[in-house]
């Protein structure tokens, strides 16, 4: 193996012996040197020969730095990191794919970002679309006569370029595209035979500050008013805060809107944190779908202000039900752009008086600085969840545990299972919390972890993920990639040892159907072999700790895992928490779940 030395960021560099000056250069080179002209951090990769030209440029014609390349054992993973290190970092990074079988591993992860509006630069490959120049067997099974074919209907766009300038067109076009609002995942499939192809000199790469992604849409100033004037008269006004950027600044203005209109506001855990959670105006906890409380709040609305919600037709209808909205929309979402027939991603089609389609951040301070003040309203104080059974782990003794071992420590929870209860923490910053995996797809929690981790490095933010036991059993492997690049940080499983959620919907239907609920786990239990994931953690060279299975040893273990993180290292806490949901979680909440 090659030295292996300290990046900026301090994750490890596989450092490549100097290669020897050259007068000629290769296609993927000229590739690579735009990646770089891109400003592409990070590579992240399952290796593959279709471009095994692009690797060996990234490796010996720029030295493995920007890009770097980051191994992976698995595609998902890839693609899963760069979703996590977008969501964290607001800033793009790749992934490679080889060929269309890497491809049709990682178009879960995909899928997940594409839904999740993640800006991100995928790299295919194929063997060469000469077929004269294919290789028997392996180049024509690793050939597809329309690749990009298996993602485009979740992705922005994608091209197969035909020569060297083109993939240099190909790429800033892509860069361009995926990093404009809504933002997204786009594809460029680099054919093997343009990769190894002698080119000569590097030909003159453009400037790709020219070719940026625009910048934000502002609002139609006759729009603005008409959602002022109806805001400021509001009796009642309700904000759904959902899609923002990560900016403390963009945080402050939202939070000064709200105070000024004196607005209640609702947020929902699949988007990351938008407002501060224990405000007096946040009067209901977060939650995947709206607690009983939230929907009567949201009922009550006269006015509704839906700041790039993900879901503006099912949070009116958990409110209204099948009748008539009464209360007045104003919609602020560039979503539309990027509506398909093929997936259902969109959401349902909601009624709109003011529709802005632009993203939050621009229209929130002119709003603020049009509406009209309210003056201060008594707020109730939300009803604080009775203290944890001590008698059981549970996913809430868990939560207090955590928050107990890290009281004044800046976290950034990068994932948070489906049985989470939006009263177990408050967030009060952008980065507190970074949302759901976009698309549902299990087995994302790790990668998105490790890539949030990667772009929080240095940062003194912890990253804690709080994973269920499917979710982490399906993408273990991306924490190798965290441990081989030192890359801290810290997992809980909450491991009910079981789909328990697919449990859920198998009792329900038998008891529309009258049949015995006992027979629930059938097909749904993980366990009888158990699987010590504690060990498997290991495995990857993470520190295992687990399996947690009395209260008593919980809050030990927690301040175990922190210590490890704080270390430097990558830790796994495998804690067996008792099935099931929590009671204080509304009905809808728990029956809706997946």
């Amino acid at each position: 193996m090659n030295a292996r030395e300290q990046t900026m960021p301090g994750i490890l560099h596989d450092t490549p012996v100097p290669s020897p000056e050259q007068k000629e250069i290769w296609g993927s080179d000229a590739i690579a040197a735009m990646l770089r002209e891109l400003d592409v951090p990070y590579l992240a990769l399952n290796p593959g020969a279709s471009y095994r030209g692009l690797h060996d440029s990234i490796v010996n014609y720029l030295g493995n730095t920007k890009p770097q390349l980051l191994l992976c054992l698995h595609e998902e993973s890839a693609v899963s990191i760069a979703q996590g290190y977008a969501k964290a970092s607001g800033r793009m990074m790749g992934a490679v794919l080889h060929s269309n079988v890497g491809l049709m591993h990682a178009t879960m992860s995909i899928f997940n970002a594409w839904c999740d509006r993640i800006p991100m630069l995928i790299l295919g490959a194929t063997g060469p679309w000469d077929a004269a120049k294919r290789r028997p067997w392996i180049d024509w099974l690793h050939t597809a006569s329309d690749q990009g074919a298996l993602v485009r209907d979740y992705t922005k766009w994608d091209n197969q370029p035909g020569s060297v300038a083109a993939a240099f067109e190909a790429l800033l076009r892509a860069a361009q595209i995926a990093d404009t609002a809504p933002r997204g995942p786009t594809y460029v499939n680099l054919d093997a035979a343009i990769q190894e192809a002698k080119i000569g000199p590097l030909p003159q790469l453009p400037d790709a500050r020219r070719y940026r992604a625009p910048a934000p849409v502002m609002p139609d100033p006759e729009l603005l008013d008409q959602a002022a004037k109806l805001l400021s008269g509001a009796r009642n006004p309700v904000i759904l805060m959902g899609r923002a950027s990560r900016s403390e600044a963009g945080w402050k203005q939202r939070v000064a809107l709200a105070e000024k209109l004196q607005a209640k506001v609702l947020t929902d855990l699949k988007m990351p944190a938008a407002f501060p959670t224990d405000h007096p105006l946040h009067p209901a906890a977060p939650g995947v779908f709206f607690s009983p409380a939230a929907a009567k709040l949201l009922r009550e609305a006269d006015v509704v202000l839906a700041l790039d919600w993900c879901d503006v037709a099912g949070a009116l209808e958990q409110a209204w039900g099948a009748e008539p909205v009464s209360a007045r929309i104003i919609n602020v979402s560039p979503d539309q752009h990027v509506h398909r027939g093929w997936s259902m991603d969109y959401q349902g089609l909601a009624p709109v008086d003011v529709y802005m389609l632009c993203e939050t951040d621009p229209v929130v301070p002119l709003l603020t600085g049009k509406v009209k003040a309210r003056p201060s309203a008594a707020t109730q104080p939300r009803t604080p969840l009775p203290p944890a059974d001590a008698s059981v782990v549970s996913i809430r003794a868990l939560a207090d545990a955590v928050n107990s071992a890290t009281e004044g420590t800046d976290l950034c929870f990068t994932q948070l299972p489906l049985g989470w209860n939006g009263e177990y923490r408050h967030f009060r910053h952008p980065l507190d919390y970074i949302g759901f995996n976009g698309g549902g797809g299990l087995g994302a929690g790790p990668g998105i972890s490790v890539g949030a981790a990667l772009a929080l490095k240095g940062s003194g933010r912890i990253p804690v993920g709080i994973l269920g036991d499917g979710d982490f059993l399906m993408g273990i492997t991306a924490l190798w990639t965290a441990c081989r690049y030192e890359i801290p940080c810290l997992i809980f499983v909450a491991n009910n040892r079981s789909f328990y959620n697919d449990e859920a919907h198998q009792e329900r239907v038998a008891k529309e159907r009258g049949r015995p609920v006992e027979n629930k786990w059938i097909g749904q239990k993980i366990n009888d072999p158990d699987i010590d994931l504690a060990m498997m953690a290991r495995a990857q060279g993470a520190e295992g700790i687990g399996p947690v299975t009395r209260f008593e040893d919980l809050a030990g273990a927690v301040k175990q895992g922190l210590a490890a993180v704080k270390a430097g290292r990558v830790c796994v806490v495998d804690v067996r928490v008792l099935p099931g949901y929590d009671t204080n979680m509304s009905g809808s909440q728990v029956s809706q779940k997946r």
